[in-house]
């Protein structure tokens, strides 16, 4: 198992679940999809636990329809035109994350983010949320030719941090995260506290470390 950097120069976060908490933002579109086709709202904790799995995932769990469906394509852009609209409006960070930021800088260490989402929505939404100090490197799925589990998205961030991936963390609330991180020798940190699905378990993700509430993540990253 990957050990910690004997001098970390660099946080590097996943989006969704893991540095913004952007749920409730999905569980809104999600219901609004379903009434558009005259079906009653679903228990919101079932959407919030599917949200890193993505637009295609949650048009499945929201309208019943495999990928392969002919309607499927149109409802995934139609959900995606929904979540525009409400986009960075109740999106927040997860506890002890402005905090965490705030230390990180205190010690000149920069921070950046990896995520499967789309730049159309990443970017929109990073401005709205101001963070402060705001990150050194955002790198979306259109910004690379493989998208996580690959390692390129944490190569990238690490090119525009100007670290190697031996002296930068990656934490993330997905077995995809972990996987990336791995492969490019980083610590990694499976942020249990993000969307985890049901019959899924941090624990086997071989994450270097794991953290089941993100104000944890201040005392792991800079006291160890």
């Amino acid at each position: 198992m990957t050990t910690f950097p004997r001098r970390l120069r660099a946080v590097i976060f996943d989006l969704d679940g893991t540095l913004v908490d952007t749920a409730d933002e999905f569980v809104v579109v999600v219901q609004a999809l379903r009434a558009e086709h005259g079906m009653a709202p679903m228990e919101a904790g079932r959407i919030r636990q599917t949200v890193s799995n993505g637009a295609r995932a949650l048009v499945t769990l929201g309208l019943g329809l495999a990928e392969d469906h002919p309607e499927f394509e149109a409802q995934r852009l139609r959900l995606l035109a929904l979540y525009s609209e409400v986009l960075g409006t109740v999106a927040t960070p997860y506890p002890g994350i402005n905090e965490l930021l705030t230390a990180l800088a205190a010690r000149d260490i920069r921070w950046g983010v990896a995520t499967n989402k789309p730049s159309a929505y990443t970017l929109p939404l990073m401005d709205r949320l101001a963070f402060n100090p705001s990150p050194g490197s955002v790198v979306c799925p259109d910004d690379v030719k493989d998208r996580k589990p690959h390692p390129e998205s944490l190569y990238l961030n690490c090119r525009h941090l100007d670290c190697s991936p031996a002296d930068a963390v990656y934490i993330g609330d997905h077995k995809r995260d972990i996987e990336a991180g791995r492969r490019a020798g980083m610590f990694t940190v499976a942020a249990a506290y993000g969307y985890i699905e049901p019959d899924d378990d941090p624990g086997s993700w071989g994450a270097s470390r794991q953290v089941d509430d993100s104000r944890d993540l201040l005392r792991l990253l800079l006291d160890a």
